[in-house]
């Protein structure tokens, strides 16, 4: 893609998403993910009707008298992005390729983000680190989170959540809301996932695609595993290779569902044949009745 190219992308990926924030999702967001933390603001005297909890020990006992700290609420969030570019993305059998598609989620998460004054970041992952924006504010900086996101040329063919997980655990000191935008297509992740979900929000977003569920019946088919190589020749005619398929999609769906249920975060599911937009709206007006609720 030549740097034209690139920028036309960039351009319409802009609009579309910008005029979705706008219209759909700008209040959800809000609701949802708005600042919940505290942050240390001065130190006064103690008075009466303090919280002794809110003592500060050690410049009370430099001043000879007690003083407490005082905190005001953090409403400016930081916001990560963390998407999956190993090549099991590169497949697409409907509207758009699951990387077509997570690209275009991650653009309105990163506009959503930049709209409500937060900061925002980027990681690519696949296998291993491919690429890391630290979390900045400004609509210049989505562009650039775009651009980087748009002209990504992984290295890695596998996928290593565990190992993107534990580098955002690494480089974000402060709690933050992160995004992380996979088909899940991998293992052993839930223990490290649940450790970072403590500290942090964190919203699984899994894209995924029909024809990985079901065969067409087509007659012979080659299918090959991007990340792995391995290439198999299907009588995808027959209706016994097709129940075979079905049968081994389905264990492989129950153990993807089972290794996240394990690792506690929620789980937004998107599909390249569906229009993803009303799914995230309903996803966050969900999420948003239940913080109103307390359900957080």
């Amino acid at each position: 893609m030549t740097p034209g190219e690139l920028l036309r992308k960039v351009q319409r990926l802009e609009i579309r998403t910008r005029k979705l924030v706008n219209q759909s999702l700008a209040g959800s967001y809000h609701s949802v993910f708005r600042g919940r933390g505290m942050e240390f603001a001065e130190v006064r005297e103690y008075q009466a009707g303090d919280d002794v909890r809110s003592i500060d020990w050690n410049v009370s006992a430099r001043m000879q008298q007690p003083f407490v700290k005082k905190f005001t609420e953090e409403r400016e969030l930081t916001v990560v992005v963390a998407v999956d570019t190993s090549a099991s993305g590169r497949f697409g059998t409907a509207r758009s390729t699951k990387q077509e598609l997570a690209t275009e989620v991650s653009a309105l998460l990163a506009f959503s983000a930049i709209r409500n004054n937060d900061r925002v970041g980027l990681l690519l992952f696949s296998d291993r680190i491919e690429h890391f924006v630290p979390p900045r504010k400004g609509r210049e900086h989505a562009l650039r989170v775009l651009r980087d996101l748009m002209a990504s040329s992984p290295q890695g063919a596998g996928t290593d959540i565990a190992g993107a997980v534990t580098y955002l655990r690494n480089v974000l000191k402060k709690r933050a809301v992160v995004f992380l935008v996979s088909d899940f297509q991998d293992r052993s992740y839930d223990t490290v996932l649940r450790t970072v979900a403590r500290k942090h929000d964190v919203v699984g977003i899994r894209v995924s695609d029909p024809r990985e569920s079901e065969l067409p019946s087509t007659g012979l088919v080659a299918v090959a595993d991007p990340e792995t190589g391995e290439r198999r020749i299907l009588d995808a005619g027959s209706s016994r290779v097709r129940s075979e398929y079905a049968s081994w999609a389905e264990r492989r769906e129950l153990e993807i569902r089972e290794t996240v249920r394990k690792s506690g975060i929620e789980m937004l599911e998107l599909d390249t044949g569906e229009d993803y937009e009303k799914h995230l709206v309903r996803f966050f007006r969900t999420r948003a009745r239940r913080a109103e609720a307390g359900g957080f």
